[in-house]
């Protein structure tokens, strides 16, 4: 009898450690893919906020070259930060870098290109509008505002700027 109940003994102990490796299996698996969620929602809240720099744009009938030089200038921060030279073609969706396109002249900068040469290019920009309401009309001329989303990183990488 008296090994008989040591034996149950061991056994409920086995099966209370089975019990208790079962449920902290669980609490990892479980805890894993909560946190799987939270990085992709952070990760989406992220790239809706970035893209949201350059879609408040869109549809919107007052936007004016300062608003151009604006998304443009985002963009060729954007990818200055990833160290990316500026592209002679349209980019592909597939990475990070951003084209800005007024009236199908791009005019967004990459890595490598001095700030001197930058601010020059856009204060060009600028001037030439600028000069247009004092020979023309009195208003900056209005643009229309369009982008494109990747559908692999999900992020804006062409924004098209046409007169109106």
């Amino acid at each position: 009898m008296e090994n008989a109940s040591k034996a149950l003994l061991m056994a409920g102990g086995v099966l209370l450690g089975i019990l208790i490796l079962s449920l902290a299996v669980y609490l990892f698996s479980n805890f894993g893919g909560a946190s799987s969620r939270i990085h992709d929602n952070i990760e989406e809240n992220q790239t809706a906020q970035f893209n949201s720099q350059f879609t408040k744009y869109v549809g919107n009938e007052n936007v004016t070259i300062h608003d151009v030089v604006t998304m443009a200038n985002l963009a060729t921060e954007n990818n200055k930060y990833y160290e990316f030279p500026k592209r002679g073609s349209i980019a592909s969706g597939r990475d990070q870098y951003i084209t800005v396109l007024l009236d199908g002249i791009q005019i967004e900068y990459g890595y490598g290109t001095p700030q001197s040469q930058i601010t020059q290019r856009y204060n060009n920009l600028l001037t030439e509008q600028v000069d247009a309401i004092t020979n023309a009309s009195s208003e900056l001329k209005k643009y229309n505002v369009q982008v494109e989303t990747s559908d692999i990183t999900k992020r804006v990488y062409i924004v098209r700027c046409t007169g109106i």
